[in-house]
């Protein structure tokens, strides 16, 4: 392409030195925020503070440590603070200046790569506070070591003064505090939720048993203090304090080889699934790795062998499988490895191959020594691994009688699903929508040529109740599995691979009944179909609440604020700015009474009332509809939560409800 001018008016289309633009210092983040943290959304914002309270807890696993408090300020800024050694703040002997300003300010600076500093760490590539100094809008941090308190602050990551003494403290007293307010140039939103930081730090004092985190905050006074000194044990009893388990207390299994610390406690419960929690160095390994691939190994060969040896298991009998022998378990697995090496899609898969012999070593031969100082437990175990393989046995059985049907084979596809014209999944959708009314409209409204819809009817099967040979006997469930076509359960049914379509949908009236829907159907894709949410498929749609008439024109609003904030702009002391243009809707068909005629406010109570044209508007185009995408924060507290609302248990569902009556909103919708 030839050179143009540069004139006032043109565009530079040439590439040369001067196209090549260099980023100093921190200024990359700021211009690609997402590469550090994930996102802007709340997800990377809260991404933020768990860098901070990582640097702290590196400290603990570094026996250094034993206190972290984190405060959410009444400006909103965060403040992380611990008793560990203090970032050093002497002169760098190469960056000539102080070490805290190195670390604050310098990508891949920090201590982690000193394996004489930390022998473990829970930060991966040593850019986490310095990124967090680059994405606020300002930081303070204060040091207290050597007896003194020194102190920096910093404007989006650049250094306001050189490091400063500011007083003086007792030689013993170290630590450091940091305190940040991010950038509201760069979030989307920088409300801090207490509830998302409270379960995180909940999570990291289980795992971290000698230290202290508590948390507060300062603009509603909530607080709370974490100290378990159970560790994982706790951990354990705290997932499964919703269901009804036959031992007294978890099996605990510990042990250390090659420098590498293995953890584990688990238990089993009356459930039908089981929940298995991995850490290393306290980072949840959402994806799993080798750590689990041997924890896995040794459970199954342990309780086989035991089970034969012991009779228990007899030789004429169905051959179990590893999947039985986890039916109804409740693990957390942590590790401290010195060097980990994560792959994956998210970096949270372990991939250390030595780490695999080492975990299938210590577990093997912690659960061989429980199993024979405890012949009851291992026996209730054992049966119960044989009762799932029963239901296992029952569920093929089931499957094989279902393809005879054709029901379950991509052949047959269910005949209320409309399908898309694309065959490429990448740009497919489908909508699961509750009810044939909404189905119909969705059906005409729809584009066909991405968009695919499957009504349902009723109310699917709690799957968190039932055993998997029920559970595929729902006529709701086998036409969602038999449209997804992927295949639904375990490893060796689900592939993912073969997903249909790239975006599952789930719209529900908004209301009581839908709201019910909607939670049976995410127990069911939690338990069942987890990839999928983990991938990012997984959405829910967001009909509007309201539609406003003003003058013939028609508007919508999602929620109470949306529609508050059209009245207020059409409204002047509760009369139309219009008022020449007043439609022929008389003052008593306004549903609020208290506005003028020619505005008219109706709540939509459910997706049925709405005509076509006005779902596809509001809800099914890509250009102008809202759609939540579902996301697991925290495994652990999604798990309970499930159980909680959904298990066989009453009273912690009533106590829920209980604790939580004085939030809900809109109850009779």
């Amino acid at each position: 392409m030839s050179d143009q001018s540069n004139k006032k008016g043109k565009i530079k289309t040439s590439y040369d030195a001067e196209s090549i633009q260099v980023l100093k210092g921190l200024e990359h983040v700021r211009k690609r925020p997402a590469m550090y943290i994930g996102d802007v959304s709340s997800r990377g914002l809260h991404h933020l503070v768990y860098e901070v309270v990582d640097n702290s807890i590196d400290e603990a696993l570094a026996g250094h440590c034993n206190m972290i408090s984190l405060t959410i300020n009444k400006d909103g800024s965060v403040s992380v603070e611990d008793n560990g050694r203090g970032i050093p703040t002497d002169i760098h002997p190469t960056e000539k200046k102080s070490a805290l300003e190195v670390v604050m300010t310098v990508l891949n600076a920090g201590g982690k790569f000193n394996r004489d500093t930390y022998k473990v760490s829970g930060g991966l590539h040593g850019v986490g506070v310095s990124v967090v100094n680059a994405l606020s809008k300002w930081m303070k941090v204060e040091v207290k070591r050597n007896g003194k308190i020194f102190f920096q602050e910093y404007k989006t990551g650049i250094p306001v003064a050189p490091v400063k003494e500011i007083g003086k403290t007792d030689k013993g007293i170290t630590g450091t505090k940091t305190t940040f307010m991010p950038d509201d140039s760069i979030f989307k939103n920088i409300n801090f939720k207490y509830e998302i930081l409270e379960e995180r730090l909940r999570e990291l004092a289980y795992l971290n048993k000698e230290v202290t985190i508590s948390i507060t905050d300062e603009r509603n006074k909530k607080s709370n203090t974490f100290h378990f000194e159970g560790g994982i044990i706790e951990f354990v009893k705290y997932i499964d304090s919703t269901r009804k388990s036959f031992m007294k207390e978890p099996i605990y299994i510990r042990g250390e080889r090659d420098n590498t610390q293995v953890e584990v406690a688990f238990q089993y419960n009356e459930s039908y699934t089981d929940n298995i929690f991995t850490y290393v160095n306290d980072i949840n390994t959402h994806e799993g790795g080798t750590h689990l691939v041997g924890f896995k190994t040794a459970l199954t060969r342990t309780l086989n062998n035991y089970g034969y040896k012991n009779n228990i298991i007899k030789n004429d009998k169905i051959q179990l499988t590893g999947d039985d022998f986890r039916e109804g378990l409740t693990c957390v697995l942590s590790l401290k490895v010195p060097e980990p090496q994560f792959e994956g899609q998210t970096k949270t898969k372990l991939g250390n191959s030595e780490v695999k012999s080492i975990v299938e070593t210590i577990v093997g031969e912690g659960l061989q020594d429980y199993l024979e100082q405890n012949p009851s437990v291992a026996k209730k175990i054992i049966e119960k691994c044989i009762r799932a393989a029963e239901a296992r046995e029952a569920a093929r059985k089931a499957r094989e009688l279902v393809r005879r049907k054709n029901a379950l084979e991509f052949s047959g596809l269910p005949g209320k699903l409309a399908d898309c014209s694309i065959n490429d999944p990448e740009h497919c959708e489908i909508y699961l929508v509750e009810g044939d009314s909404a189905g119909g409209s969705a059906k005409q409204g729809r584009d066909r040529r991405f968009q695919a819809i499957l009504p349902l009817k009723g109310k699917i099967l709690n799957v968190e109740k039932a055993r998997i040979n029920k559970i595929i006997e729902n006529d709701e469930i086998k036409a969602i599995v038999t449209a997804l076509g992927t295949g639904f359960g375990n490893s060796d049914e689900f592939d993912e691979s073969k997903l249909r379509y790239g975006k599952v949908i789930l719209m529900c009236d908004a209301d009581v009944d839908g709201s019910h829907i909607r939670t049976l159907l995410l127990t069911f894709f939690y338990r069942y179909m987890r990839e999928i949410i983990e991938s990012g498929r997984l959405y829910i749609a967001q009909p509007p609440l309201y539609k406003i008439k003003i003058n013939r024109n028609d508007y919508y609003a999602y929620d109470e604020a949306e529609k508050d904030q059209i009245l207020k702009k059409f409204k002047v002391n509760g009369q139309s700015k219009n008022k020449g243009n007043v439609s022929s809707e008389t003052e008593e068909e306004n549903t609020e009474g208290k506005y003028g005629k020619g505005v008219v406010v109706s709540r939509f109570k459910g997706l049925g009332e709405m005509n076509p044209e006005q779902l596809w508007n509001t809800t099914m185009n890509p250009e102008t509809r809202t759609i939540l995408q579902v996301s697991i924060e925290s495994a652990a507290a999604a798990d309970k939560i499930f159980e909680t609302l959904m298990g066989e248990e009453v009273e912690p569902r009533r106590r829920f409800i209980e604790e939580n009556a004085k939030y809900v909103k809109n109850l009779d919708v």
